[in-house]
């Protein structure tokens, strides 16, 4: 269900996301059409054996389930520039299974009855990277959260500080600047280069 737009700055407009756009988004090639953004979702060996076609199908099917959408979209011009995964954590069981997640110590709980969300993923058009599309999807990820019960929206971020040999195919999950800048506090950063961040939104 595709929520209200809003406006951010450079131009971009964010809103829920409606598949047609993230069908468009990550198109036939590159690694969003082979994951889909169903990486941390199949755990274990599941995702490799999952094939492309599949995960795309288990993608589109998060959009005709009647929930929340399972993002939001930056728009641009009248073109989709980017994509944010946010939903609840418990659809993320590999998230729930890594390391970065277990040094964090044990999950957080609310204590006020609302969820925690996680934000998964990033996917910025090329030409639109460095140009606040990112930005402007976390603060979308981070309403569209609120507005569907999260308590507090959760992210794993990379820390380009420590691993500055890191290109984009490793900055999926955002940098740590990126969710600083947007209010998150870090609750660990046990594993070098990688942090757990928390944003408390009810």
């Amino acid at each position: 269900m595709a929520g209200p737009s809003q406006e951010e700055e450079g131009g971009i407009t964010t809103a829920a996301a409606e598949w047609p756009a993230v069908e468009q988004l990550f198109g036939i090639r590159g690694e969003p059409s082979r994951c889909w953004c169903r990486f941390f979702a199949l755990p274990g060996a599941s995702f490799a054996a999952t094939p492309a076609a599949d995960r795309k199908a288990q993608l589109k099917d998060k959009f005709d389930g009647g929930g929340p959408a399972p993002g939001v979209l930056a728009n641009r011009s009248g073109s989709v520039v980017g994509w944010c995964a946010v939903e609840p954590r418990q659809c993320y069981p590999r998230i729930l299974r890594s390391q970065v997640f277990k040094a964090a110590g044990p999950p957080v709980t609310d204590g006020g009855g609302g969820s925690v969300w996680s934000v998964s993923c990033f996917v910025v058009a090329p030409g639109h990277r460095r140009s606040g599309v990112a930005a402007a999807l976390l603060a979308a990820a981070v309403g569209h959260a609120s507005a569907n019960g999260a308590a507090v929206v959760e992210g794993y971020p990379v820390d380009p500080a420590q691993r500055p040999k890191a290109g984009p195919a490793d900055l999926y999950q955002g940098t740590l600047g990126l969710f600083l800048a947007a209010g998150f506090e870090v609750v660990s950063d046990a594993v070098p280069g990688r942090a757990v961040v928390r944003l408390r939104v009810g």
